[in-house]
């Protein structure tokens, strides 16, 4: 076998990035304290064409050398807005008619391999590395999906869950 090069790869420009049509699927970052792990979700959103990020209260913001290390330009290409709680931002998704979702271990989640995404667009809220997704956004949001865990930690980093749980949205919707 022999790497792809980047020609092959078919990489999109910036403005071909902007110009094509998203994946409806917008990441909501609640509180994130890395700029690793937020230079890292760029990279993932920029990898799945998603439809955009949202930043919110002391979530670090672009330009930063910390997140542009991680995100590799990829905050050049996906559209981001910062609000200054999470509240705000899952209230103006609904209002734009998004289903929101926080990927918590919650009473009453779904797991994400029993999850049916549908046709509405979706918003999904990641928490604090620590303390998870705050409950006054519990309290709004329309739903909860888990990653299914077996081991004795239950708890995987936010980049790591994040990429789970956009590609397996991602190819339950290119089925």
């Amino acid at each position: 076998m022999r790497k792809l090069s980047m020609e092959e790869l078919g990489r999109k420009s910036v403005a071909e990035f902007r110009a094509a049509d998203k994946t409806p699927l917008v990441l909501v970052l609640d509180n994130i304290r890395s700029m690793h792990n937020v230079g890292s979700v760029f990279r993932t959103a920029d990898a799945f064409l998603l439809q955009g990020i949202a930043l919110c209260g002391y979530t670090p913001v672009p330009p930063h050398r910390d997140i542009h290390k991680t995100a590799l330009g990829a905050t050049d290409t996906v559209t981001w807005e910062y609000f200054p709680t999470t509240l705000e931002a899952v209230q103006q998704l609904q209002a734009e008619g998004y289903k929101v979702l926080a990927v918590e271990q919650v009473a009453g989640s779904e797991m994400l391999d029993a999850f049916v995404p549908g046709e509405q667009p979706l918003a999904l809220v990641f928490g604090n590395e620590v303390s998870g997704v705050d409950a006054t956004v519990m309290a709004v949001v329309d739903g909860a999906i888990e990653i299914p865990q077996l081991g004795m930690k239950h708890s995987l980093n936010i980049s790591v869950s994040t990429g789970i749980v956009v590609w397996d949205i991602f190819s339950k919707w290119k089925r």
